[in-house]
């Protein structure tokens, strides 16, 4: 609903734009109203405020009167139903011929008088918040996760581990070995850190996973605890709390070069992987960070690519004008910030794109 001096400020950047030389219907779109709700606000018929709040709607004669609200919490009440939900009420009543009501209007007359609660030995059912971090640069915010390589033979699979920099989407260390643990998982989480020179307790970091048993393992959560790493993980039953990882093995599996029917070794895996991070964090332009590769924007030489293409642009806007209708050229931003599963509050709409392909 719009409140009274909205609608007048509204009216009034209308008429303005259009004195200016725009179109009205134009207008109205930037404003995300139409063009008929405008002129029903510029009626002189049409009441000053918004007459919603206080219209006088109708009872739906479908209501339930208050007896027969009263006569359902008592009948849920009784000694015989009050241990058992309405999807089991409804049927014994109806075996008895009686019919009050449906099993949905139950449940919601129980919602309305605090009936329904919690019952059973069982914990009530508790909603997580999903792990949100920003990360402003790179060796801020690293992700991880493990997945499966077919081998030689149906069934039998080697393991990929591979930990990723969301903000340049630079891979930043990877093992294939023949199983999951958790001593793996932290022995290349201390060969990361030492290999980028990554100091946790002077510049946090956070690690982030999903609940797989190598990530929640003894031997890794303590490597995480002495290396002052924050971990965090996704939540339970919860597929896409882990993007980035999940990203970046649907584009290893969808390589050409992939080999679909197995890798004969892990020597053999290994050396394909090899391969595989080589050309991803060097000679992959990523669509997600204005397509350049996680290397350049790792190691900041994308700044200076970035100005080059902008400024390529501007000369050949101003050769061929004609073909620059709108005006302007490609927009060559890179990411200034990163978000791990963002809020639903508009932050980070243009870096939640993730790469599929």
């Amino acid at each position: 609903m719009t409140s009274t001096p909205d609608r007048v400020l509204i009216i009034t950047l209308v008429a303005e734009a259009v004195q200016a030389g725009a179109r009205q219907r134009l207008a109205c779109e930037v404003l995300n109203i139409t063009e008929r709700t405008l002129e029903r606000w510029k009626s002189p018929d049409t009441p000053p405020d918004d007459q919603r709040p206080i219209a006088q709607r109708p009872v739906s004669p479908n209501k339930m009167t208050e007896h027969e609200q009263n006569t359902v919490l008592e009948i849920i009440n009784r000694k015989e139903f009050q241990s058992l939900p309405p999807s089991q009420i409804v049927p014994a009543l109806a075996d008895r011929g009686q019919y009050i009501c449906s099993e949905s209007t139950m449940y919601r007359i129980m919602r309305e008088h605090k009936e329904q609660n919690h019952r059973g030995r069982a914990a009530e059912p508790v909603s997580k918040h999903k792990s949100t971090y920003c990360a402003t640069g790179p060796l801020q915010v690293f992700t991880w996760d493990i997945t499966y390589l077919a081998g030689p033979a149906k069934g039998m699979f080697y393991y990929l581990y591979l930990i990723l920099d969301i903000f340049s989407r630079l891979i930043v260390g990877w093992e294939v070995w023949e199983k999951e643990s958790a001593e793996n998982a932290s022995l290349l989480i201390r060969k990361t850190v030492l290999k980028h020179g990554i100091q946790p307790h002077a510049h946090p970091l956070v690690l982030h996973s999903d609940n797989g048993s190598p990530m929640k393992g003894a031997v890794m959560l303590e490597t995480m605890y002495k290396l002052g790493i924050t971990p965090s993980r996704s939540r339970p039953r919860v597929s896409d709390d882990n993007p980035y990882s999940e990203s970046v093995f649907r584009t290893l599996k969808y390589r050409p070069e992939f080999p679909s029917s197995g890798f004969v070794d892990i020597e053999a895996a290994r050396e394909w992987t090899h391969g595989f991070v080589h050309w991803y964090n060097n000679d992959h332009h990523h669509s997600a960070i204005a397509f350049v590769s996680p290397h350049q924007l790792h190691t900041g030489e994308a700044v200076d690519i970035c100005t080059r293409r902008k400024i390529l642009y501007e000369m050949a806007r101003e050769q061929l004008p004609h073909r620059w209708i709108q005006g302007k050229t490609r927009s060559w931003k890179l990411p200034t910030e990163v978000w791990l599963n963002p809020d639903k509050d508009g932050r980070n709409t243009e870096d939640e794109n993730l790469e599929t392909a």
